[in-house]
């Protein structure tokens, strides 16, 4: 995917939904994320989440009484500075009550580091390096799950499942890839100590490049018996396009950011088809009457699904901010943030009961291993 470079003054543009300036009437709500960049694909699916979360809450009554949640949508462009940036230009405007953010763990922690110094409530919807919530802070949640319970996923399941002895690990150096990976080395470590299986490939490659053919080269020569991928989508089609070409055929497994309806396009369906990742439900997978009612929504006015978990993590961050404000009887951020973390257990979410510990973390997120099929559609494997 090209990757889009805009001139500061247009970066970070402010994109309002609904009513652009807030009154005694609503209660604004921000959305940090990457609508433009490499990770476009999940900023405007983050975007219309929240927007059709706001719409739902909104048509049922709205909050506080009949207050309407109105959506400020700041574009980080999938990158660390721009994340600051895009932090401080939601906490300088102080009708912004509590912010939705990010995508990226890499751009989350510098704009969660703004937030804190703010004292805003932010709620990350596709941040999941552990060490995110290991800093104390006060105002920081997430509503996905964290890189140690995916990898502990891995080391459980894959092996087993493709009945690997070698196998290979490749990642990206992004906060998010290189964690994950190394939460996923140390999932794999007993059976390394037990000589049930074998590391033999761990390296990572450069984002945003073309030709990955060297390091493509070394990981032949390994000889592994599953490959796992930690990055994200645009990288991951390439790699495993170019794979193909050298020989490589051994499963492709994806982190949970390396494989969406993005990465099927890129790297067309007789690629795709045959590849996996681990990864949260999707949303056509839950099974909650409210994520029914919520894809049903998406689906009129969008035309389909969201082919990702993360737009929908982002619509439950809007949800759970919504329901505090509405419970608590207030948008005062201190207060908010406590009631987040001591009040909130089971809170009705489109993935499930909300509820987070003490350090801020979504509590009881499952995984599954997926698959892309034949038609180029990702469905859980059997």
């Amino acid at each position: 995917m090209k990757k889009f470079r805009l001139p500061v003054c247009a970066l970070f543009f402010l994109l309002i939904s609904g009513t652009a300036f807030a009154s005694n009437e609503t209660v604004v709500i921000g959305l940090q994320g990457p609508i433009t960049g490499a990770w476009a694909y999940e900023g405007q699916m983050a975007k219309q989440s929240c927007e059709i979360a706001a719409d739902l809450i909104n048509k049922k009554g709205g909050i506080l009484g009949g207050k309407k949640v109105v959506l400020r949508v700041a574009d980080d462009a999938g990158e660390p500075k721009s994340g600051a940036l895009a932090a401080q230009k939601l906490v300088t405007q102080k009708d912004v009550v509590a912010v939705v953010s990010t995508y990226g763990s890499s751009v989350c922690e510098p704009a969660s580091n703004i937030y804190e110094k703010f004292k805003k409530v932010n709620i990350g919807y596709g941040v999941t390096a552990v060490r995110l919530t290991q800093r104390n802070l006060k105002y920081f949640f997430r509503t996905c799950g964290r890189d140690d319970s995916q990898g502990k996923f891995f080391a459980e399941y894959v092996p087993k499942k493709f009945g690997a002895k070698r196998i290979a690990i490749m990642h990206d150096n992004t906060a998010f890839g290189k964690g994950l990976a190394e939460d996923t080395k140390a999932a794999l470590a007993p059976m390394v100590k037990a000589g049930k299986v074998s590391i033999v490939y761990y390296d990572a490659i450069t984002p945003g490049e073309k030709d990955f053919r060297v390091s493509l080269t070394t990981l032949r020569e390994a000889k592994p018996d599953v490959w796992y991928f930690t990055g994200y989508y645009a990288e991951a089609a390439l790699l495993v396009t170019q794979a193909r070409d050298i020989g490589i055929t051994c499963p492709f497994v994806g982190g949970n950011a390396a494989i969406n309806d993005e990465f099927v396009k890129i790297a067309g369906t007789n690629i795709a088809a045959g590849c996996y990742m681990t990864n949260e439900p999707l949303p056509g997978d839950l099974p909650y009457p409210m994520a029914k009612e919520f894809l049903a929504a998406y689906k009129a006015r969008f035309g389909n699904i969201p082919s990702s978990p993360w737009p929908i993590y982002a619509a439950d961050a809007l949800n759970v901010i919504a329901y505090a404000i509405n419970k608590s009887g207030t948008t005062d951020s201190t207060k908010l943030a406590s009631y987040l973390r001591d009040q909130v257990n089971g809170a009705p979410g489109i993935t499930g009961p909300i509820g987070f510990t003490a350090q801020g973390d979504r509590e009881g997120v499952p995984f599954y291993l997926y698959t892309v099929n034949a038609q180029g559609k990702i469905v859980i494997t059997k």
